[in-house]
């Protein structure tokens, strides 16, 4: 049988070195993995190189790891719920590099599949296309973007088994499985973790084969980056 099972957060993140690039699942605060990041932001590890659709909130996700300093450069599409990293983006303490939301997605795809480059509309035009190689399809500019190359992926999912099988719940899906297996180690944290035979075959979103290492994570907080309520009228 198969088993990529680990203890715990600790002994999964435990290789990641000063340095290392690392991507991070999730969409917004939805289907962040939570216990990952609160190990590493215990930890001395400095100098990463984080790719992830945004840049948590302040105090929570990876704001937890840009308020101590650990992130020395941050690929991102939104950034725009965090105080601290704003900060340190127009202090000049923060390299970023901030990209199209489609873009950073296949970029991540791309990795996952093993292409090495591809073709893109988005961007052209705007300051994202310096220095990029630009080629004509159909009577319409496109940039070339390159895969990404990652160190480890860090993905969080609803249900896994204990060969890495992974099922995602809803908007945790959007940004997670495309970094499954994105990157040379990728380590996905779950809700729930079963033997081989507990998931429906039909209903797995990314094989086993993409995943090196697996646990059950604990005490997800689950917030809501922005939350909006209806104003009651009736008062």
């Amino acid at each position: 049988m198969i088993d990529k099972r680990v203890k715990d957060a600790q002994a999964a993140i435990e290789d990641i070195r000063d340095g290392a690039t690392v991507m991070f699942g999730g969409f917004g605060l939805c289907g962040i993995p939570e216990n990952c990041i609160r190990v590493l932001a215990r930890s001395r590890v400095k100098g990463l190189v984080c790719i992830s659709n945004n840049a948590g909130v302040d105090g929570f996700g990876l704001g937890m790891l840009l308020e101590k300093r650990q992130i020395k450069r941050m690929i991102a599409s939104y950034v725009g719920e965090n105080a601290e990293f704003e900060r340190q983006m127009l202090s000049g303490e923060l390299e970023v590099e901030l990209t199209p939301q489609g873009t950073l997605a296949e970029k991540c795809r791309a990795a996952q599949a093993g292409i090495p480059a591809f073709y893109t509309p988005a961007g052209y035009g705007t300051e994202i296309a310096e220095g990029k190689e630009i080629r004509d399809f159909h009577g319409k500019p496109h940039l070339l973007e390159y895969a990404y190359q990652a160190d480890f992926s860090i993905v969080k999912a609803w249900k896994g088994d204990y060969a890495g099988n992974l099922v995602f719940k809803g908007s945790a899906r959007n940004f997670n499985a495309p970094m499954a297996g994105a990157a040379k180690i990728t380590i996905a944290e779950v809700e729930e973790l079963v033997p081989p035979g507990g998931l429906d075959p039909n209903q797995i979103h990314i094989p086993g084969i993409m995943v090196q290492r697996i646990f059950r994570g604990e005490k997800y907080e689950k917030r809501i980056e922005k939350r909006t309520v209806r104003i009651n009228t009736t008062e």
